[in-house]
């Protein structure tokens, strides 16, 4: 008898202790329609930035009158500008100052990529001499080796194949060898290289040394490892970097005006020094500086869009992928909202 009043008294207390269980649950869940009910009913205010619109306001201010100035100053005379931007002498000069930079820097990050090889390597003695050249071609500027390659013939009237210090078997005059053209591109390169070893090193370095040692472990060659586990992920760190390089030469080579070859600033000074016009045609070469600039860096955004697999799923969206999505999501917002289709009246529950 005492069992089961002990047995009867539990489940009473069992099932008083459910029934308030669930009457606290259905007070928080009461309590929660409440307090959603009340933050609905709020209003949202965004937060003002009244500095932040008179900056803008500023900036659209400066724009429009540089606008205005380009539009209504005479002193530019976009009519020489529209006269010469496409005269046969200034599109053989682009051409010349693409071929300029395409040699450059073919030649500046194959000489780049040996060299940065030797810095990386165990040899003290590749080191020093990888070393010594990054601070010789960074040391000096650009102009100085370009002048200083064009009057090679000065110090060294020909040049000889055959043993070292020893017989020659063949020489040729370096005249005919190195032209003005072949020492700008030499004098190009080799600049180039001295940074393009540095661009290169610091995106080999950045790879985690523990991708190495497991392509070690697992028995992977040490030729496979540099192509195709070290060189994919560093060209993430290379790109950036590689590409500014190349469109600082695109730049540069502006300065081998100095050695009489055809590239598009000389011919600019050469036509402005005849006809008198130094801003329309300073504007031509300004213009098409820029243009293939931007032909550059979409280059440049398709290149690591492409290397950029390596680290995420989906890559990011090219600008006309994000344009279409703009429109989708214009269209979408006009879109009418759909009506909800009326339900049947009378059907059994």
């Amino acid at each position: 008898m005492t069992i089961t009043t002990t047995a009867a008294t539990t489940a009473a207390a069992a099932t008083a202790a459910a029934t308030g269980s669930a009457d606290a649950s259905a007070g928080t869940a009461a309590a929660a329609r409440v307090d959603l009910a009340e933050l609905s009913a709020l209003r949202t205010v965004p937060a003002r930035h009244p500095w932040r619109w008179a900056a803008a306001a500023a900036a659209l201010v400066v724009l429009a009158q540089f606008v205005h100035g380009l539009a209504t100053n005479p002193g530019w005379d976009w009519a020489t500008f529209r006269i010469y931007f496409s005269t046969d002498t200034i599109l053989r000069a682009v051409g010349r100052t693409i071929e300029l930079t395409f040699y450059g820097t073919v030649l500046g990050f194959l000489l780049g990529a040996v060299v940065a090889a030797m810095r990386l390597s165990r040899s003290a003695v590749l080191q020093s001499i990888a070393w010594a050249y990054v601070w010789a071609f960074r040391s000096i500027p650009l102009i100085v080796q370009l002048v200083f390659w064009f009057n090679l013939s000065y110090l060294y009237k020909r040049f000889g194949i055959g043993i070292p210090f020893g017989p020659t078997f063949a020489d040729f005059e370096t005249v005919g060898v190195l032209g003005a053209l072949g020492a700008a591109v030499l004098g190009l390169g080799l600049h180039q290289a001295a940074f393009a070893a540095e661009i290169i090193r610091g995106g080999v370095i950045a790879v985690d040394a523990g991708q190495r040692e497991a392509a070690a472990a697992l028995g992977v060659p040490r030729w496979r490892q540099a192509w195709r586990i070290v060189l994919p992920q560093a060209m993430r760190g290379i790109l950036p970097a590689a590409a500014n390089e190349v469109i600082s030469l695109f730049k540069g080579t502006s300065v081998v005006y100095v050695m009489a070859i055809g590239e598009l600033f000389y011919q600019v000074q050469v036509v402005y020094g005849r006809t008198g016009r130094v801003v329309p045609l300073l504007m031509v070469a300004t213009v098409w500086y820029v243009l293939l600039t931007t032909v550059l860096s979409i280059a440049q955004y398709y290149v690591e869009r492409h290397f950029a697999r390596g680290s995420s799923r989906t890559p990011p969206p090219t600008p006309l992928q994000r344009a279409r999505t703009f429109v989708r999501s214009l269209r979408a917002a006009r879109a009418p909202a759909p009506v909800p289709a009326p339900t049947a009246s009378g059907g059994r529950s």
